[in-house]
């Protein structure tokens, strides 16, 4: 079961990136922000009567929660979508596809969890999967130079050190539904902040922008609450290298939709490599 709600988590994660890019045409990073991670906030407020329980509640637990959600998703979906913006979906999940470094480091040196030498391994077919699918030809490099790359690279930096936050959290009160709502609540607050700040003059969305933001943050928040409640059956070594897979869903729906990147060799090693990464994984936890 946690295999399968990771993999559904990555398949939303994937999805959204390029939804976000849809909406991107049309308004800015910021104020797309601005909507995506309210909308989320939304539903899981109207949600909240019906799915959450205060069994196992515990105040220092929601105080992790809190806290996580001032940087995840507020940070992460700021920093992913000035990425996605400058740089296009392909090559932003791809680059993200490095949290699962971050995230294994963390919980090795926070949570004390023990990273079997299969998840290290899977981690690094992740990686280089990710990487063979955002590699430009005949530049021995991803085609991107500067300082383009620091907004992914810290997009999966945050996203990697909040997996383990979230999960050090759920250890405590083990309740992906109130990690969601609380970390979307402060999220809300940080992003409609950061919209304001220092912009007497903001640009008006339209209804295109307003639905695909929207169904960007429909997609994360979905993504979250189905990645929070894999962590509670599975540890993070896991969890994260399977929810890291979402930039081959970024690919294939990037090529369908946007019409930018055809699909070549190069793109279906990268995308054999990291099947074969989280099949390893699967497989070696299945014998255990």
């Amino acid at each position: 079961m946690p295999i399968v709600l990771a993999v559904l988590s990555a398949l939303c994660f994937g999805i959204a990136l390029v939804t976000g890019r849809l909406g991107l045409r049309t308004l800015d990073a910021r104020s797309g922000a601005a909507i995506s991670i309210p909308t989320a906030t939304v539903l899981f407020t109207l949600a909240a009567p019906f799915a959450f329980e205060l069994q196992g509640y515990g105040s220092s637990a929601a105080i992790i929660f809190a806290v996580v959600g001032l940087f995840f998703p507020a940070v992460v979906t700021l920093l992913t979508f000035r990425s996605n913006e400058q740089l296009g979906p392909t090559v932003t999940s791809a680059v993200s596809g490095t949290a699962p470094l971050f995230a294994l480091l963390a919980a090795a040196v926070f949570l004390g969890e023990r990273v079997p030498a299969e998840a290290a391994v899977a981690s690094v077919g992740v990686v280089a999967g990710v990487a063979l699918l955002s590699w430009k030809a005949g530049t021995g490099t991803t085609g991107l130079t500067g300082w383009a790359l620091l907004w992914p690279i810290a997009g999966a930096a945050v996203r990697g050190l909040a997996q383990v936050g979230a999960n050090a959290g759920l250890l405590l009160w083990p309740s992906p539904f109130a990690a969601g709502l609380i970390g979307y609540w402060m999220s809300s607050a940080v992003v409609l902040g950061t919209d304001r700040l220092g912009r007497p003059v903001r640009r008006r969305p339209d209804k295109q922008s307003v639905f695909w933001f929207g169904a960007t943050g429909v997609l994360n928040g979905g993504a979250v609450l189905l990645m929070y409640a894999a962590f509670t059956m599975a540890p993070v070594s896991v969890v994260a290298p399977i929810v890291a897979t979402y930039p081959l869903i970024t690919t294939l729906v990037s090529a369908l939709v946007l019409r930018q990147d055809a699909l070549t060799a190069r793109k279906a090693a990268g995308a054999a490599i990291t099947v074969a990464a989280i099949v390893y994984l699967v497989a070696s936890r299945s014998g255990t």
